[in-house]
């Protein structure tokens, strides 16, 4: 009997990589995949390390040229970025699946080259779940092989949140993504782990994810505490009446280092690992003093 569950379970997994797929992508665009793909380009960070992490890394044949991890792809061709991928390199790899961000340019080009393309673009933990289960039917994987890993990034994300102690949480948080500068804020999924960590994002969700600030804003509001990456902190004390934050003048700041920045502002497998640096640095800087309350509104 169990020989012939095996030989059944054998049977079903070649039908399903032999079967055409039809999927919806994020420019509500259907995509018919014939096979399972065999030849992959992958043009956007997270989904790269979306196809690693359902263990297809092997079917890789070129990235862009932000994508790196697993350090397993660092020999790979590099196909230029996002909003400016290289054609020609592109259809030179022969791919029988491209993945893009669902607001790059050139999938209309590649598809009327007779590539099949797949726009995706996660910006929330639930498209991280749902991102990561499309690419895996556009595999042809068992949708089994999805939902333990999306049950594994958040069973990681949970035990992080938990590992922040009571008196670390409720800190005011101020996250800087880029210097223009460019904040993270609650509707973004930077601000979603935030918030399940505890903590509370001084940029409301009504400025959208990932707006541009005022410098005075964040003046005004006092966080509590900062992360930002190594690049942005060099000269954030320099801006007008930055010196004034508590936070600074505290030392109540996390900056990031380039690896880890890549990681806590990627949208994708890796959102665990983002989480438990975010849950670190909650947790370090708890016992430092904070700002007075009195003078943290905006």
């Amino acid at each position: 009997m169990l020989k012939h569950t095996a030989v059944l379970s054998v049977l079903l997994c070649i039908a399903s990589m032999t079967q055409a797929v039809v999927l919806r992508d994020d420019r509500q665009v259907e995509v018919t995949i014939p096979r399972s793909p065999q030849r992959i380009v992958s043009l956007l960070p997270s989904l790269t390390e979306t196809v690693c992490a359902l263990g297809q890394c092997q079917k890789l044949v070129g990235v862009d040229r932000y994508s790196n991890w697993p350090d397993s792809i660092a020999k790979l061709p590099r196909m230029g970025g996002g909003i400016d991928p290289n054609i020609e390199r592109v259809v030179a790899a022969k791919p029988d699946l491209v993945l893009m961000a669902s607001s790059a340019r050139g999938a209309e080009r590649f598809r009327a080259l007779g590539l099949t393309v797949l726009a995706l673009e996660p910006n929330s933990h639930a498209d991280v779940q749902r991102v990561m289960a499309i690419v895996a039917q556009a595999l042809h994987l068992p949708v089994q092989q999805s939902e333990r890993v999306w049950r594994e990034i958040d069973a990681a994300v949970q035990a992080a949140a938990q590992s922040v102690p009571a008196k670390a949480r409720g800190q005011r948080v101020y996250f800087e993504v880029s210097p223009a500068p460019y904040g993270a804020s609650e509707s973004s999924f930077i601000g979603e782990t935030l918030q399940r960590l505890g903590a509370r994002n001084i940029l409301p969700a009504s400025l959208g994810p990932f707006p541009k600030i005022n410098p005075e804003f964040v003046v005004r509001a006092q966080p509590d505490l900062i992360m930002v990456g190594d690049s942005n902190w060099a000269t954030m004390s320099t801006r007008p009446g930055w010196q004034n934050l508590h936070a600074i003048q505290a030392q109540r700041v996390c900056h990031f280092k380039p690896a880890e920045s890549d990681v806590l502002v990627r949208a994708g497998p890796r959102m665990a690992e983002a989480a438990g640096l975010m849950a670190k640095c909650l947790t370090d800087k708890a016992d430092l003093p904070a700002s007075d309350p009195a003078k943290g509104q905006p």
